[in-house]
């Protein structure tokens, strides 16, 4: 069991089902006034954020994930639910007279997204010491920005290795600050979407990026990932799902199955294997946090898919 530091956001999901298509109501000439209302077929209030969704999954995996978030007087809720998935909330901070962020994502059946997110007490900075020593990795996601622009310097500092994931912030982070995450990160990870945003953002070549970090991780939803460092690019193929019932929060899966990998000692590649597959049990299930495994469970089914054995 390994010490991982999460720094990222924790909230209260509200999930919304569209039975139909976003693209069908939107009419090409009038896109500069858009006035939308669309009915729902499913809402329910989920505990998510990404530095929930990665530490649910990395205790999921056996390991110990250490959560540098800032949550409201409605955490109580949230905490029961943490403890009961064996995860300490110790290094959770709380913020007097402010309520839990809160995320609003709405799902189309083709598996489209629009989300909205208000920080609410996750938009204050974490202002506390955080402790690095006996501490395995780290991983900074989306969440305050103050924090994703102290963690990585800070981490460098204190020499732990650290992996990058500004994903649904890179709109709030200058091109400097994007540039100063990357620099020194053991692994850059994003969505294919997300990676082209930072190149824009920072002006700089897939190849400058190597130059700051050495591995990109860089997924594609349903069809998988690809491993790309200096001397080339290997294609990781998906786990196949049993059933689709919700996207969210297949990526912050994807980022703890991979830092398990990391903790084997498998290959890059092996290591996105792996990360497909905890992927895929998140989509299998409605909401963030609510599906389960055991490492026998996923050594089998690794096995299944990819005809190799896991340490496990």
């Amino acid at each position: 069991m390994s010490k991982v530091i999460v720094v990222g956001s924790v909230a209260y999901d509200r999930i919304m089902d569209y039975p139909g298509l976003f693209a069908d109501n939107f009419i090409a000439d009038k896109v500069h006034a858009i006035n939308l209302s669309f009915q729902v077929d499913r809402l329910s209030v989920e505990f998510g954020g990404t530095a929930g969704n990665i530490a649910y999954n990395l205790a999921l995996l056996g390991e110990q994930p250490e959560i540098i978030a800032t949550v409201g007087a409605d955490f109580s809720q949230y905490r029961s639910h943490l403890l009961l998935a064996g995860i300490d909330p110790r290094t959770i901070r709380e913020i007097e007279g402010e309520l839990t962020a809160s995320a609003f994502i709405l799902t189309d059946r083709a598996d489209n997204q629009i989300a909205a997110f208000h920080f609410g007490a996750g938009g204050h900075a974490y202002d506390t010491p955080v402790e690095t020593e006996g501490r395995a990795l780290a991983i900074v996601g989306p969440g305050c920005i103050a924090d994703m622009m102290a963690m990585p310097p800070y981490f460098r500092r204190q020499g732990l290795r650290y992996l990058y994931d500004p994903g649904q912030a890179i709109p709030a982070l200058t091109a400097e600050a994007l540039k100063d995450g990357l620099n020194g990160a053991q692994i850059l990870i994003a969505s294919d979407y997300e990676l082209s945003m930072i190149m824009r953002k920072t002006g700089l070549s897939q190849e400058q990026i190597l130059q700051l970090v050495p591995t990109m991780v860089v997924t594609f939803g349903g069809d998988g990932s690809h491993i790309i460092t200096k001397e080339g690019e290997t294609k990781v193929a998906p786990t196949p799902a049993k059933v689709l019932q919700d996207p969210t929060g297949a990526g912050d899966a994807y980022r703890a199955g991979f830092i398990k990998g990391m903790f084997w000692g498998l290959s890059m590649q092996s290591c996105g294997q792996v990360a497909s597959c905890v992927a895929a049990y998140a989509v299998e299930t409605y909401g963030t946090q609510t599906h389960k495994f055991t490492l026998a469970e996923l050594s089998e089914r690794y096995a299944s898919v990819y005809g190799e054995k896991l340490p496990a």
